[in-house]
């Protein structure tokens, strides 16, 4: 996916404000494994799928609870960096090799202050990712388990083949055997 795409699907964009965010992105491929954002750290950019998926988990207690999928054309930063300068709450890994687009959190910054139209844009990037977490809080607390996978294949059907059935199960909150069951259960 462009850059361009990604940035009108957040906001359209004209032609002059996609070049001055353009002038600073750089294109960076990091191979599967690799953990992009460390939830100790202050993450300093925001990265843009190109191609690859992600994931963002926390450790708790020994295990790890995946609560968010990126895909090609997602946005990939550290919310609490972004607006507080603070570390991380999440680790990001790549689940597949991916190519991202990368530009530094203080050229959004300086942009903010000096073009409305970029300001708008990152203030409709944080709306956006304000509602995918209100959706998700309200899928984990009013849907079932077997409502919240059919959402996921309804929404993202490409991500069961490119994502580990035990990631899935923990971004569903349940166990793997429970996915395998409702999986039986709607085949």
């Amino acid at each position: 996916m462009q850059l361009n795409s990604i940035l009108d699907f957040i906001y359209p964009l004209s032609a002059n404000a996609k070049e001055l965010l353009k002038q600073d992105a750089e294109e960076v491929t990091f191979q599967k494994g690799t953990l992009l954002l460390q939830h100790h750290k202050v993450e300093k950019a925001i990265y843009f799928i190109k191609k690859g998926v992600v994931r963002a988990y926390a450790s708790t207690s020994g295990s790890e609870v995946t609560f968010w999928f990126g895909f090609e054309g997602s946005a990939v930063f550290s919310m609490n960096s972004y607006v507080n300068n603070q570390k991380s709450y999440e680790d990001i890994e790549l689940l597949e090799e991916t190519v991202f687009y990368k530009i530094h959190s203080d050229v959004f910054q300086k942009l903010y202050q000096t073009n409305i139209e970029i300001a708008n844009w990152g203030r409709k990037l944080a709306e956006k990712e304000l509602i995918k977490s209100e959706e998700r809080l309200i899928s984990l607390q009013f849907k079932s388990a077997k409502e919240r996978y059919l959402d996921l294949i309804k929404n993202h059907p490409y991500l069961v083949q490119r994502v580990a059935l035990g990631y899935i199960a923990s971004y569903l909150g349940i166990t793997q055997v429970s996915l395998s069951r409702i999986r039986a259960d709607i085949k």
